[in-house]
């Protein structure tokens, strides 16, 4: 009698070798291949026949697929998964450039953390207007892919413009003060000693110790996490703790937002995370941050127009200085997970020069986003492999944040924002990045 399970066992052999050699293609037939070697193994050892396609497919899961569940808590695993596939998409959900065209991006590319996807700098007469759009292009976003995370900004800028939002009752009841009709404060919101005034012109830096500055931080992200937003970065912390050495108003602050999240947030859990000099808030222990973040700090190469490097301990570079203790998901760890971004702070007096001045962040007289979307498509393209490889190997603590979209100044060609977009009818000013963003991505290269 002739015997069937030694002819599952030579197509198991078979199929296995091909299983191999088809490794690195194309991840739909990969699955595919899965599945009937799944099927064929469960039948050999069953005594039955193989399971067929239709039966499998769903529960098979891809080799490379990465978890991107959390709930409540987020584990190391799944917060760098994030981390790993960020970009920066600056006023993502205010319209800024072409959302149909940027949300086909980032479905392309598989992107999961959104940076800046609200990014109010000052304007804050604008905030209520702009909740009712952020709410429903959130919501779009998350049609497209449930598991992304949207992030907003509270940033170290208040202006004049606040006087005009009237403080809801529920702020004044969270932190515990009685209920006032009235506005919020501007003059109020700053240090006392007049540290930091109108240090961005028409705005100033808030100090965090004072009541006034807690309400409205708490206000900003309960309205932010109520339109879908499950990441808030703090911006430059270091600045607004003038007048809180022990952190104990950072935390405050902090755990107020995070048990409104644990009760409303689309997964029950807001991810903090803010520039951070110093390495890290660190209190008792505990980091307040769930992950760091800081610029890339480009470094010029003397003598080679244009060129730049990465280097550990140039200027302030985070690189193998974030600080580690008890996550606020939990878990311990001796350096948190950071992201490295090209940040925008303008332009020197000498745009294309080699150490332009008056601050050491210069990369040939730009910011770092204005000197990368100055450079050549082939030169961009050569840079983010270089980048995401050199941060990878340096600290593996690192995550590259990619450029999407982004504010620009620069005097030279008269552009006012960076889009990685492909070039389209929709995206005219698109420089066409998104293709090598993918390619990185997907293939999680590292330095030869």
């Amino acid at each position: 009698m002739h015997d069937d399970s030694y002819d599952r066992r030579r197509e198991v052999s078979r199929l296995y070798k091909k299983y191999y050699a088809m490794k690195k293609e194309d991840k739909r037939r990969t699955i595919l291949f899965t599945v009937a070697l799944t099927g064929l193994c469960l039948a050999v050892f069953a005594g039955g026949r193989p399971l067929s396609y239709k039966k499998t497919a769903a529960v098979v899961p891809h080799p490379n697929e990465k978890d991107y569940k959390f709930n409540a808590t987020i584990t190391r695993e799944v917060l760098e998964n994030y981390l790993g596939r960020s970009i920066t998409m600056q006023s993502l959900l205010v319209g800024k450039g072409d959302f149909s065209d940027n949300l086909r991006m980032i479905k392309n590319i598989g992107a999961k953390f959104i940076g800046r996807s609200v990014c109010q700098w000052g304007e804050e007469a604008d905030i209520s207007k702009n909740l009712q759009q952020e709410k429903e292009l959130a919501e779009k976003v998350h049609q497209s892919d449930p598991d992304i995370i949207l992030q907003a900004c509270i940033f170290e800028i208040v202006t004049p413009q606040v006087d005009q939002l009237a403080i809801p009752e529920w702020a004044f009841t969270a932190l515990g003060v009685p209920v006032a009709k009235r506005n919020f404060s501007y003059l109020d919101m700053l240090y006392p000693d007049g540290k930091f005034k109108n240090q961005w012109g028409r705005g100033s830096v808030p100090d965090v110790s004072r009541l006034e500055t807690k309400l409205y931080f708490y206000y900003l992200a309960v309205l932010y996490i109520n339109i879908g937003i499950e990441g808030i970065h703090f911006g430059q912390v270091e600045l607004m703790n003038k007048n809180d050495p022990n952190l104990d108003n950072y935390n405050q602050v902090l755990t107020l937002i995070r048990s409104y999240a644990a009760q409303h947030a689309r997964r029950h859990i807001v991810l903090c995370d803010s520039h951070v000099p110093s390495g890290g808030f660190v209190r008792d222990g505990k980091l307040l941050m769930d992950f760091h973040a800081f610029p890339l700090r480009i470094m010029e190469t003397p003598g080679q127009p244009e060129d730049a490097t990465l280097k550990v301990g140039h200027t302030d570079a985070l690189y193998g200085r974030s600080k580690g203790g008890i996550t606020p998901s939990g878990w311990r760890c001796e350096h948190l997970p950071y992201l490295v971004e090209f940040d925008n702070y303008g332009v020197s007096k000498y745009p294309g020069k080699e150490k332009a001045g008056d601050i050491p962040f210069w990369v040939w007289g730009y910011d770092e986003i204005s000197w990368f979307a100055h450079q050549s498509k082939q030169y961009r393209t050569q840079w983010l492999r270089y980048a995401y490889n050199w941060v990878k190997k340096t600290d593996p603590n690192g995550h590259l944040e990619m450029p999407g979209g982004r504010q620009t100044t620069s005097p030279l060609d008269h552009k006012k924002w960076y889009y990685a977009n492909n070039p389209a009818t929709a995206m005219p000013d698109g420089r066409g990045d998104e293709d090598i963003i993918r390619e990185i991505w997907t293939t999680g290269e590292i330095t030869k």
